[in-house]
């Protein structure tokens, strides 16, 4: 019997153009309009406009999270359910909201929070490694006390974090095929990211959660959790924490999935699977189109 896991991208995969198609879904007119009414503007307005509107972190999240989860919404009016769920940054949001944890409306709210915060943020810069040496990056962030490993995505694909002269002097001290640098506002999903998660964690506190109604692997701690006390300490810490995609990836076999489904826009959760592990069913599901399929 096949053991599947649905995945959910994070910040990066926005498109011009995404969820466009969902309108024709009832469901995904109401949930468009609540997400309306949480937000003060329309995501699909955003998502038809201008991409550099909607690649600015504050429409971009809300964008992302409001789009895949009518993407689950419609999944399971087909009556599909995934045994196993994740999310990559932005993406264990949507994971939360399929596995039960909370309401669309309290997610939507979460992340509008937390654009707001993460948008404000500025002092900070993340690169992309692409190729290189793990050991030799490992050893040059420990020369840095502000740079970090923020996302551990696969192998040969790792993302530091830190101040800009931190970060500049970690690229120059190490040899990789390409260093790229993201286009953020800050240093995400690393300790320069502190003031921002305090305020973050006092608003989560009131926010109720309940037990997932199957395991999530979370960014700071991949192992499979359906506790909601757990769940919530462990996206308290994903602010600052790094990303541990590879980890994530490479639970799946062990926990038997067999098939993975990429829930939302694109398919980048799709490629560092691939590169992360053999022999998985890779299938993505970004369209209309794809949940009929």
């Amino acid at each position: 019997m096949t053991k599947t896991a649905w995945v959910f991208p994070g910040q990066g995969s926005q498109a011009l153009g995404m969820g466009l198609d969902l309108i024709s879904l009832a469901t995904a007119r109401e949930k468009f309009q609540q997400a309306e009414d949480i937000l003060g503007w329309s995501v699909l307005e955003v998502c038809q406009g201008e991409a550099e509107k909607l690649n600015q972190t504050l429409y971009t999240q809300p964008c992302l999270y409001t789009v895949s989860a009518i993407l689950v919404d419609a999944l399971k009016d087909k009556g599909q359910l995934p045994e196993v769920v994740a999310g990559h940054s932005l993406g264990e949001y949507v994971a939360l909201y399929a596995a039960g944890v909370f309401d669309f409306a309290t997610g939507l709210s979460l992340v509008k929070f937390r654009s707001q915060l993460m948008d404000q943020a500025e002092g900070g810069k993340m690169v992309a490694l692409l190729g290189g040496d793990r050991a030799e990056i490992e050893a040059a962030i420990a020369t840095e006390a502000e740079v970090v490993l923020a996302n551990d995505n696969c192998p040969g694909q790792l993302v530091i974090s830190g101040t800009p002269a931190g970060v500049d002097a970690v690229v120059s001290k190490i040899k990789v095929k390409k260093a790229m640098p993201l286009k953020v506002s800050g240093a995400f999903h690393s300790p320069l990211m502190r003031s921002a998660a305090s305020e973050f964690a006092q608003a989560l506190q009131a926010v109720p959660f309940t037990d997932a109604q199957f395991p999530l692997l979370s960014n700071v701690d991949p192992t499979p959790a359906t506790a909601a006390e757990v769940l919530k300490e462990r996206l308290t810490q994903q602010m600052t924490g790094s990303v541990r995609w590879q980890e994530i990836s490479q639970q799946l076999p062990i926990l038997g999935v067999d098939r993975v489904v990429e829930v939302g826009p694109g398919k980048v959760l799709t490629g560092l699977i691939k590169r992360t592990c053999e022999g998985l069913i890779l299938e993505n599901v970004g369209s209309l189109a794809d949940i009929a399929n």
